[in-house]
């Protein structure tokens, strides 16, 4: 009884003290030019309190607020009381006061009292839950008081987060629970948006069986759900299929109660669109319909579109709308991109088909939002020139990437959020490019006639980089620029429960180098060469991916020697041991861009001896980075294989589903795409199980066949890479679920086997040896 009575109560009092508390509240800052009606649609339903008939109505039920709140401080949430509040027209706001042990958060929906939650335990108490990594387990029993009452109102109504590839790269097999902590965390750090793709093949798999296909036709043109996020963009189709009904059945009972989890807490869930993408024969099985083909993607052949302005595509969008409305509920924010990464209009008019497909969500979805990504050249004038600005929200994923970049003139004045993309493929790689959020994000928001009205946090992968989800979902919620410098060291004081001047400084050199990358090129750090396909002028492990260090390499290692002092008390913090495994892999990564051009130096002067050595040296490295990764489980293969298993009905299935999972992370698709499209390793990442069983027997036969080639005299053995990394795609070969060795003390092997290595020689130069033969 005790605690949840005294929880129930605490509800129920925050209820009937809403009008005095709001009273004396002083109200949220005016926000800069956002007119009331940018806000986010579709207020939260009403609550009325159980208390008695004079009790005041609330503005909405803050029990989803509270069930997050104890899953998340599960020891300190019955210190938090939660007070809903009207959002005023200046958009969402918080406050956030109290005395010790009784803290008082003012809010204006379940998700924005979260986000108060987390700026107390940010600002206050000095402690950090982030995505990955916490420290809350050193708050003190009786949470510290608020001096004052610290208020923050939202700058922007639109705070987005997921690409379109998340759930493939961050793991399409996880279970509601996994889903459910990252929405809590999301709300925390203050997003009200989410995109969610989970089960988004049931409604065509519905919609189309009333246009002329049998289920079974439909199961073989969709994707296996890890491959799913390039189907919904029209980039490809039936990979790693066929799927069985009963996991088209399961991914739409998964994702129905992520989208009523995310209403609970206010948040919009963000549901894909159609656009008219179809299966082949559309047009032959529907009198009238005309298709265009999209010829490929990546090597991929892309299906058909069909054209929105014909007279088929009202009534096929219909019933694609009917059937996801009936699983999923509503939404007020749908995202497609029409003709994404090459898309082919043929004789269709873009901006007339542009207004079709607008026509078909507002007939389904009256007011609804049409979410666009900024990619490349899209959206184009042309599309939108063809639909209501006013209704479109372009989630800009090149803000910090290109300089010279002037939204407003480029998308005519249509609502647009500043994004980010840090990393492609779900990459491990540490760093972003923060210095242009803090230097751009206000600037433009400031601009006269600006169209900024959101954030759009798009990694290709998330569950990596907590700083940079941390600061870049900050910038919503501060009333003006952010001063990076002291950011980070508010950051390294609060990351692992406690200030420590090692962490200080540790986080200093951090934000000095991967976190103070420029713009211009990249928005994503270079990836490691231990994950490439093994080659001596090897520059890069993804094909797309950045082809030289983008900081100085020494700033990573100065921030792990700094680390390994920190003080015991914090080491013993969930936080700091991700970070210490993240930081030295970041270090052995880098290592790897000294290493090679020293021994393709030793291999072209012939030095066997040389060569040997430095081989050895890589191969250690190589060995170290398996046992270090393997002592997190946030860097381990073997959960998201099981994850994938476990969706399976049976035993076929379930090898279907993890050679899914697996393609993914290696070949990510048939040799076709995977080597003329040079889609292998687009998600390289070094997690152990990939570093163990792919990356290091790549290197090793590659060195192997070098060495051969220095002693006889002959050319290096081709190696067919492909077929090497699919027979690990189909492999069935069990993995460590649960992580095995200290990160402290092979943290420590890392810092000095790079304090032993023997990168003093310049890059390129062979070491001293005597050459196996002269004159080649």
């Amino acid at each position: 009884m005790g605690r949840r009575l005294i929880l129930r109560c605490r509800t129920v009092l925050a209820a009937t003290a809403l009008a005095a508390v709001t009273a004396a509240a002083p109200g949220p800052p005016p926000l800069p030019d956002t007119p009331a009606s940018a806000a986010t649609p579709g207020p939260p339903p009403v609550f009325t309190s159980s208390a008695a008939s004079d009790t005041p109505t609330a503005a909405f039920d803050p029990s989803p607020a509270r069930a997050s709140l104890e899953r998340l401080l599960p020891s300190r949430a019955a210190q938090f009381t939660l007070v809903p509040v009207e959002e005023p027209a200046s958009g969402a706001s918080f406050s956030v006061s109290g005395e010790a042990g009784a803290i008082l958060v003012r809010g204006t929906s379940p998700a924005t009292l979260l986000t108060g939650v987390g700026w107390y335990l940010k600002q206050v108490a000095g402690v950090d839950l982030g995505w990955p990594g916490a420290s809350v387990d050193l708050l003190p029993g009786t949470l510290p008081a608020v001096s004052g009452t610290i208020t923050r109102s939202a700058a922007v109504p639109h705070r987005y987060a997921l690409n379109d590839t998340d759930e493939g790269y961050s793991g399409a097999y996880r279970d509601f629970a996994s889903y459910q902590h990252e929405i809590d965390l999301m709300a925390l750090h203050g997003v009200n948006e989410v995109f969610v793709p989970t089960g988004a093949e049931y409604p065509y798999h519905r919609a189309l069986q009333e246009f002329g296909y049998s289920a079974a036709e439909l199961r073989d043109w969709i994707p296996a759900p890890a491959h799913q996020g390039w189907w919904l963009l029209q980039n490809l189709s039936g990979f790693a299929g066929p799927v069985s009904e009963q996991l088209i059945e399961a991914r739409a009972t998964l994702g129905g109660r992520i989208a009523r989890h995310l209403r609970s807490l206010g948040m919009t869930p963000v549901l894909p669109g159609f656009f008219g993408t179809v299966p082949p024969d559309f047009a032959a099985r529907n009198p009238g319909a005309v298709t265009v083909p999209q010829g490929r993607w990546v090597s991929f052949d892309r299906p058909d579109w069909l054209d929105p302005t014909g007279p088929v595509f009202a009534r096929l969008a219909a019933a694609y709308y009917r059937f996801q409305q009936g699983r999923f509920g509503a939404t007020d924010m749908v995202k497609m991109d029409l003709l994404h990464e090459g898309g082919i209009a043929g004789t269709v008019d873009v901006a007339a088909a542009a207004g079709a497909v607008q026509r078909a969500l507002e007939a389904a979805r009256p007011g609804a939002t049409w979410v666009m990504l900024g990619w490349q050249h899209n959206p184009t004038p042309a599309l939108l020139s063809g639909v209501d600005r006013r209704r479109v929200l372009i989630v800009d994923g090149l803000s910090d990437r290109y300089d010279g970049l002037d939204r407003e003139t480029a998308w005519g004045g249509t609502p647009y959020a500043f994004g980010t993309i840090p990393n492609f493929g779900g990459h491990t790689s540490l760093g972003a490019n923060t210095g242009a959020w803090v230097d751009r994000f206000h600037t433009w928001l400031a601009e006269q006639d600006s169209a900024l009205r959101g954030i759009a946090y798009l990694p290709e992968g998330t569950g990596g980089n907590p700083a940079a989800f941390d600061l870049f979902t900050e910038l919503a919620w501060q009333p003006g620029p952010i001063d990076q410098k002291s950011w980070f060291a508010g950051y390294a004081a609060r990351r692992y429960g406690g200030t420590d001047p090692h962490a200080a400084a540790a986080w200093e050199q951090l934000r000095l180098g991967p976190y103070s990358m420029g713009s211009g090129t990249w928005s994503e750090p270079q990836d490691s060469l231990f994950a490439a396909r093994p080659g001596l002028t090897a520059a890069t492990a993804a094909k797309w991916s950045p082809k030289a260090m983008r900081y100085d390499a020494t700033t990573v290692e100065r921030a792990l020697a700094e680390l390994l002092q920190v003080a015991p008390r914090l080491q013993a913090t969930d936080a700091y041991r991700f970070d210490l495994v993240d930081v030295a892999r970041q270090a052995l990564a880098n290592r790897s861009r000294v290493l090679l051009p020293r021994i393709k130096g030793a291999y072209e002067a012939e030095d066997l001896a040389g060569f040997r050595a430095l081989v050895r040296e890589w191969r250690a490295h190589e060995e170290l980075l398996g046992r270090l990764v393997g002592s997190d489980r946030r860097f381990l293969l073997g959960p998201r294989l099981a994850d994938a298993r476990s969706w399976g009905a049976g035993p076929a299935e379930s090898d279907r589903l993890e050679y899914d999972a697996r393609s993914i992370l290696t070949t990510w698709a048939d040799r076709v795409p995977s080597e003329a499209g040079g889609l292998h390793d687009y998600a390289n990442r070094e997690w152990a199980g990939l570093v163990q069983d792919v990356y290091a027997p790549r290197w090793a036969a590659y060195f192997a066949s070098l060495d051969s080639a220095l002693v006889d005299g002959a050319e290096p053995v081709a190696v067919d890479w492909f077929a090497r990394d699919d027979a690990w795609a189909h492999d069935r070969r069990r993995y460590p679920t649960t992580p095995t060795g200290d990160p402290l003390a092979l943290a420590g092997e890392v810092r000095a086997a790079l304090a032993a290595s023997s990168a003093v020689a310049s890059p390129g130069a062979a070491r001293a040896g005597t050459p196996v033969r002269a004159g080649r």
